[in-house]
């Protein structure tokens, strides 16, 4: 309590109250003094309430400050009866009533004055329902929601433009910067003219420039013009590409079928629908109205603490065992005909689930085909952009897939024979390099030669000449001599070359038989996979069947009026092996208090005897220690006697 007068004190004394009090002089504050404080506080919080209590009746007050702590969301401290002490407190000025209410007004003064200026708009009057019968009434009143309902957006907006970081100042930064780039381009402007001054027919010049702004900009509107023409012929063909679509199917559907089936499938969706409007959606309705309704009701009562939250989660789980009990009992209580009953209304339960199943799924099953009709009709769009042509259906789509097997067996084929010539290109390319490697080093080696080679004078050539034909003769021989070396390796490869190309031509058909197996398996595992899915569905509605079979013998048999049948039911067998636990459990329970009974006089006994073991071990020892003394004594008195005798 010290803590919160000194805080209470100390807000007081800032701004804007200034009240310059100490703690003596806070605690000697009267009851009238005290009411009148509280009253300022609330008079700061919200103006209406800033007024002299002594001009109005101490039950005006009070009721004045409670309406205002309520929409303040003040909630005092303890029960239904303390309330009404609280009221009595706050009439009379109480001061362990006052001083706390203080304390939480002057720790969130800033937030409570939102909450109050927003409860003038916002805390809607609650107008009686016959008063709204009347039109002019209902309209205000309607009226009067629009109104509350456009404050609450544009304080939003106005709280998101306060947060959105946006300040004065920078604002009058922007405007500074931009008012000097217009002084810039001002001066820029003016010289410019002052340039063109001196030009011949400026004006000329310049009023063709003015013209040719505008058709510019008159050309840009005409090309955004053209573009949401685009769009919009855009959009006409799609929806006469969907019209046309829903004709096609209307006209197949009525071509393919009988006025019977028709009539038929026009009643279950008139069924369909009327489910819809009658059961489903008025249940939906209601489930959000009731969530709603307690959504309000949860949002418009006082913010609550964890001890709150703790106290209504015991009080919830005190209900739920409370109806746990009485739906045992009431199930002990049962008799055969209700049963029988029971029965009926299990199975209408279990039809009704099942409807409201199948509807969520019939209804799911028609968005996913919606869906698909509007990705196909996307589809069907990008394929005429793309290729300007149908799109093809039935046989037309099957003889065009067949037509691109052919040629992706085509293309596959093609792409063999090329990688075996680029293989083959690779090889000869790798032996052209080899060869040119060979040559320049021959010519390396035969340039090294004729250098290094002792002169030959012959007496019809000069020196020159002669050596440059003896390296001709030596080149031709080297190059036949290579010519001779291709030819063989040619030779031995031709063999090989024709292997590999039987070889390579016996893998491509591998190949295409490979695929085709491949294709054949694939539809084969797919048939396959739909009959397994298919006979684990029979399986599960066997399953499902002979489940439904064994609870039919159960209820039957827990119905019959034989006590023998009745015996076999699992339901009996059950309850039989529940009591018998349940007995077993008694008897053992009696067991453990009756041993935690005998518990401590057991334990007593069993420190007796082990006191008296002790006791008795400890005489035996004694014992033994007497006797083994005793005859060492007589041992040393016979020595004795013997010495006398000697």
């Amino acid at each position: 309590m010290s803590d919160q007068i000194q805080f209470i004190v100390e807000k007081l004394n800032q701004e804007p109250f200034r009240k310059n009090y100490n703690l003596i002089t806070f605690d000697s504050l009267e009851s009238v003094q005290l009411l009148q404080l509280l009253n300022d506080v609330l008079g700061e919080i919200d103006p209406k309430h800033a007024v002299d209590i002594r001009e109005e009746l101490p039950e005006q007050t009070a009721k004045r400050m409670l309406s205002l702590l309520g929409i303040l969301k003040y909630k005092p401290p303890g029960s239904i009866s303390d309330l009404s002490a609280f009221r009595q407190g706050l009439v009379t000025g109480s001061k362990p009533v006052i001083h706390p209410v203080l304390h939480w007004l002057l720790q969130r003064t800033n937030e409570l004055k939102k909450r109050a200026y927003l409860a003038r708009f916002l805390v809607k009057l609650e107008v009686p329902a016959e008063f709204l019968q009347d039109d002019t009434v209902a309209d205000i009143n309607k009226q009067y929601e629009e109104l509350m309902e456009a404050f609450k957006n544009l304080h939003k907006e106005c709280e998101q433009l306060k947060t959105s970081g946006l300040s004065t100042a920078e604002i009058r930064r922007d405007i500074s910067a931009m008012e000097e780039e217009k002084d810039q381009l001002v001066k820029r402007v003016e010289r410019l003219k002052k340039r063109v001054e001196t030009v011949q027919n400026h004006q000329r010049m310049l009023e063709i420039a003015r013209q040719l702004r505008l058709e510019k900009e008159r050309e840009e509107s005409l090309a955004q013009q053209k573009q949401e023409q685009k769009n919009q012929l855009f959009h006409a063909e799609q929806r006469l590409q969907r019209a046309q679509l829903q004709l096609k199917e209307m006209h197949h559907a009525v071509v393919d079928s009988k006025p019977e089936s028709l009539m038929k499938k026009l009643e279950e969706e008139i069924n369909f629908n009327s489910y819809l409007v009658t059961e489903k959606i008025p249940r939906e309705l209601e489930s959000k109205k009731n969530s709603a309704y307690f959504l309000q009701k949860v949002v418009a009562e006082p913010a609550m603490s964890q001890s709150d939250l703790n106290v209504l989660e015991i009080k919830i789980n005190e209900v739920n065992a409370q109806m746990n009990q009485l739906i045992e009992k009431r199930m002990m209580k049962y008799e055969p005909i209700d049963s029988k009953f029971s029965m009926y209304r299990q199975q209408a339960s279990i039809i009704s689930r099942k409807k409201e199943a199948k509807a969520e799924e019939l209804q799911a099953a028609k968005e996913e085909m919606s869906s698909t009709e509007r990705q196909m009709l996307q589809k069907t769009n990008q394929a005429h952009e793309l290729e300007g042509s149908e799109v093809l259906k039935g046989d037309e789509f099957k003889h065009y897939v067949n037509k691109l097997r052919s040629k992706n067996t085509f293309y596959k084929k093609k792409r063999l024979e090329i990688a075996e010539i680029t293989a083959e290109y690779g090889i000869l390319q790798r032996t052209e390099e080899l060869l040119k490697q060979r040559h320049e080093a021959i010519q390396q080696q035969l340039v090294i030669q004729a250098f290094t080679a002792p002169t030959v004078h012959h007496p019809s050539f000069p020196d020159n000449s002669y050596r440059i034909r003896w390296m001709f003769i030596l080149s031709l021989c080297q190059v036949k001599k290579l010519n001779t070396m291709v030819a063989e390796k040619k030779a031995s490869l031709a063999p090989v070359i024709k292997e590999l190309r039987q070889l390579r031509q016996k893998c491509q058909e591998l190949t295409q038989e490979c695929d085709e197996k491949k294709i054949q398996y694939d539809s084969c595992a797919a048939g396959l996979e739909s009959n397994r899915s298919a006979l684990e569905q029979v399986r599960w509605w066997l399953n499902l069947e002979i489940q439904l079979q064994r609870a039919k013998e159960e209820m039957k048999a827990y119905v019959s009026p034989d006590p023998q049948e009745r015996r076999k039911a699992i339901r009996e067998q059950y309850t039989r092996m529940i009591l018998e636990q349940e007995n077993l459990g008694k008897k053992l329970r009696e067991k453990q208090k009756a041993v935690r009974e005998s518990h401590g006089p057991n334990m007593k006994q069993i420190k007796m005897w082990q006191d008296f073991e002790q006791l008795m071990e400890c005489k035996r020892e004694c014992f033994l220690k007497q006797q083994n003394q005793t005859a060492i004594g007589q041992v040393i008195q016979e020595g004795g006697k013997d010495r006398l005798v000697l």
